[in-house]
């Protein structure tokens, strides 16, 4: 079975709930928050516990709103 991973998020969703893979040297970590910036390359993801995770652009490989 082939997995197809697509980013379907931009800088237009900030402000939007989103979920997004990326690439850490340990492997593939996921963060699920609000898309509060994406600016320069980067993006900034608030946790739903306040932490703000920031990460450049070309470090995901999935990504896509959440509803709700």
């Amino acid at each position: 079975m082939a997995f197809h991973l697509r980013v379907s998020i931009s800088a237009e969703d900030v402000g939007r709930k989103v979920t997004v893979r990326r690439v850490v040297p340990e492997g593939f970590r996921d963060v699920v928050g609000v898309l509060e910036s994406w600016s320069g390359g980067v993006l900034a993801v608030r946790k739903r516990d306040g932490t703000l995770v920031e990460f450049p652009e070309k470090a995901m490989v999935a990504a896509k709103v959440v509803p709700g």
